[in-house]
């Protein structure tokens, strides 16, 4: 008889672990309230798999950050290693979701499915939408074509989306992550996930923009992690609020200002990744200075053609990420770069 594969459920907390005092108020609750182990009660697993929970967190997903993300990618990392483990599924207040999901692809590689979901109420509601987006994630995690790909994916109001394209787009809706112009890479339907064509490009075009090896953990561990700041460009954008930054990281290399220094800023363009002529001469500034500067568009959908307003006026790194996950990317490039060697 064959050894059941483990299936681990890592909770983080948010509106899916949310608790309100009424089953009417949908708006008015607690996050991060219900242990991980109460929210699998109900739900099934495929044949041949056994559950394992760890609580790494229990908090609304608007106070993540670096200290919960440090555990976590310590605890996935850590089961990552362990043969009879076969697919994670974490839970997640969907604020910040897109966030840590791109944090664990990008970080660590993921060769085994690491799925994340989460809820639009709380667990206390009339009508919670978690239990059935729980139950969606652990059939995405032990999907077969899921278990082959491996890589960090997201699943909620039954679509399914890679961890690169995922975004939040609506404030309240059950059905309020998208994915631009990628779309869902599949939906789960009767217990099955049904893939679409593309979801095979949207794998490969996932791993090009992560390194093929993990990040090794001495670097996430280390502390603090580079501060990278996201700013806008926009009508009026006078860039007083890089300058600010930069005599903070002045303050701070000097010793006389307790806050980390900047090492990063990713920039929201507008349109096509253009920027506000005194913004830009700001950036131009902190580039100087030895800030790391990256560019993005504000825009929903579509990425930044270089052609135009990248590399051949600005001479900084465009990225197609969109800007909270760009922010993080450019923080895992920096630890990365500082982290000693062997």
């Amino acid at each position: 008889m064959n050894t059941p594969r483990v299936l681990l459920v890592v909770g983080t907390g948010g509106t899916i672990a949310g608790q309100a005092a009424s089953a009417h108020d949908a708006i008015g609750y607690q996050a991060g309230v219900v242990p991980v182990a109460h929210l699998l009660d109900g739900v099934p697993l495929p044949p041949g798999w056994s559950v394992r929970t760890q609580q790494v967190a229990n908090l609304d997903s608007k106070d993540m950050g670096p200290p919960v993300w440090q555990a976590l990618l310590d605890a996935v990392a850590q089961a990552l290693q362990m043969p009879d483990v076969g697919a994670i599924v974490v839970t997640h207040g969907t604020d910040t979701l897109e966030e840590t999901a791109w944090l664990l692809q990008a970080a660590l590689a993921p060769q085994r499915p690491v799925v994340l979901t989460g809820a639009m109420r709380p667990a206390s509601a009339l009508a919670p939408d978690g239990p059935q987006n729980l139950a969606d994630a652990v059939t995405l995690a032990c999907d077969a074509r899921a278990q082959a790909a491996g890589g960090v994916w997201v699943t909620l109001a039954a679509r399914v989306f890679d961890a690169a394209a995922v975004r939040k787009e609506h404030a309240t809706r059950l059905d309020a992550f998208g994915a631009g112009d990628a779309g869902p890479a599949g939906w789960v339907e009767g217990g099955r996930v049904r893939w679409c064509a593309a979801a095979e490009g949207l794998v490969a075009a996932m791993r090009a923009l992560v390194p093929a090896a993990p990040l090794p953990p001495r670097a996430w561990r280390s502390s603090p992690w580079p501060r990278v700041e996201w700013i806008s460009s926009h009508a009026g954008a006078d860039g007083a609020l890089v300058r600010a930054l930069l005599r903070q990281r002045e303050a701070a290399l000097r010793g006389e200002d307790a806050d980390a220094p900047l090492q990063g800023l990713v920039v929201a363009g507008t349109g096509n990744g253009s920027v506000h002529a005194e913004l830009a001469q700001a950036l131009q500034q902190a580039a100087q200075a030895g800030v790391v500067v990256w560019l993005t568009t504000r825009c929903a959908q579509g990425v930044v053609v270089s052609g135009s307003h990248g590399r051949a006026v600005h001479a900084w790194p465009v990225t197609p990420l969109p800007p909270a996950k760009a922010r993080v990317a450019l923080q895992l490039q920096l630890m990365a770069a500082a982290a000693p060697r062997g």
